[in-house]
């Protein structure tokens, strides 16, 4: 006889109606942002906006930072999405791998929307701090999973502990070991070692180009990057032993 199963209640007209409140407060800060960028964000702007007290605003985010968190972790859960939609793209025997579809998504992603990726990876706001363990905690390592994934597809626990990595101290170590399973925890130290080259890379070229570094480079910049990832790609697959 199957499990019974509590069915949850609906929602009430309240709580659509507060969730809706909130959807639209969230949308109006994020063209704010893409207006005037991540440091012209206040509680008090967002509300002239959509034609509301800042104290009625209040009611829905008590303050500026409880607004950011959740724009913060909204961008990386749109940005997750991107990622695990452009992975879902990929075929079987294509010859371009998933990590770089992946990569190229997160590019993508980047230069479409320049403003919040300030906002995640910009100059930090002041008098900010993201709660910890919070929304923003579990966004990011949400997106983290997706480049662990392919990154790390079809190599066993022990072809990732025998990678060919420069020596790390023992604290180093030891800290690595005590990360949440969530948080890269789940993989040898030698591996998380690799996983942080790789996004430094990837995750370096993309600043350099959506902060207008690269320029110079011209409308060659998407090959130099799909160029770049492919190397970095093939570099740290020789460094893991083959099963």
């Amino acid at each position: 006889m199957p499990a019974d199963r509590t069915t949850p209640a609906p929602a009430s007209l309240r709580e659509r109606r507060r969730s809706a409140a909130v959807q639209e407060i969230v949308d109006a800060a994020e063209e704010h942002i893409s207006r005037h960028g991540p440091a012209a964000l206040s509680l008090r702007a967002v509300a002239r906006g959509l034609g509301m007290t800042v104290q009625a605003l209040y009611h829905y985010f008590p303050n500026r930072d409880a607004l950011v968190t959740a724009l913060i972790a909204k961008a990386y859960g749109d940005l997750s999405d991107v990622l695990q939609d452009a992975a879902g793209t990929v075929v079987e025997d294509s010859s371009t791998s998933r990590l770089e579809v992946v990569a190229e998504a997160y590019r993508g992603w980047g230069i479409a929307h320049p403003e919040r990726f300030q906002l995640l990876y910009g100059t930090p706001l002041r008098h900010y701090a993201a709660p910890v363990e919070g929304p923003t905690t579990q966004a990011v390592r949400r997106m983290g999973a997706v480049f662990q994934r392919e990154l790390f597809d079809g190599f066993t626990p022990a072809q990732l502990a025998a990678a060919d990595v420069p020596a790390l101290s023992p604290p180093l170590r030891e800290h690595l070991r005590q990360l949440p399973s969530n948080a890269q925890g789940d993989l040898p130290p030698a591996a998380v070692s690799l996983f942080l080259s790789a996004w430094g890379h990837v995750h370096g070229l993309v600043v350099l180009e959506v902060f207008g570094h690269t320029s110079f480079i011209g409308d060659h910049q998407a090959e130099t990057f799909r160029t770049s990832v492919r190397m970095m790609i093939e570099d740290i697959h020789r460094r893991i032993p083959a099963a």
